[in-house]
């Protein structure tokens, strides 16, 4: 039995688990990579959306960085520190994709505000990411399934909370993020 109990009532096509459990880590591989194993005939880009103005944003570049200087295979990886995919160039960054990658299997990877009891969990998700959306901002959704990290809880000031975020809470479920993407023997990391 884990540490960290699943949420009760969660989707059929979401999992969750917190950061620091080993054998959800395992469960949540083998989701992945099943999901990856049927899309193998498609492009695959991981776009890691965030700011690297606010550390409870950072998320998606941070991981980004880290998994772009392991130089992975079969995968592109859009939104690093250096280059964030964030609200100003979203809507571009999508359109580009569409044009230059066919039929693209895209992973969307972001964080997010959420419960105290549900900060550093990271769920997978059927579906697109509607990034934005725990900050009231309408941008276009991303990704045919996506990657969540919950860095903070969540309230009205919503920017406050993101820039007091603890940058070694983002940190370690980044970490975990690429470890999870290093366990895919397809994107031979």
């Amino acid at each position: 039995m884990s540490i960290h109990p699943q949420p009760d009532a969660l989707p059929f096509n979401q999992f969750r688990t917190h950061y620091t459990d080993l054998m959800g880590m395992h469960r949540l591989q083998r989701r992945l990579r099943a999901l990856i194993s049927k899309q193998l005939h498609r492009p695959h880009i991981l776009l890691c959306i965030g700011s690297d103005r606010s550390t409870g944003d950072s998320l998606g570049p941070l991981t980004g960085t880290k998994l772009a200087a392991r130089a992975p295979s079969n995968i592109y990886i859009l939104g690093t520190l250096e280059s964030p995919v964030d609200a100003r160039n979203l809507e571009t960054t999508l359109s580009a994709i569409k044009t230059c990658y066919p039929n693209p299997f895209v992973i969307a990877l972001d964080a997010t505000l959420g419960q105290p009891q549900s900060v550093g969990f990271v769920t997978l998700s059927f579906g697109p990411l509607h990034p934005g959306s725990g900050v009231r901002k309408p941008l276009p959704p991303a990704g045919d399934v996506h990657l969540t990290g919950v860095v903070n809880t969540s309230s009205l000031l919503h920017s406050f909370v993101l820039r007091g975020t603890r940058l070694d809470l983002v940190w370690r479920i980044s970490d975990f993020l690429c470890d999870l993407f290093e366990s895919i023997p397809y994107y031979q990391i």
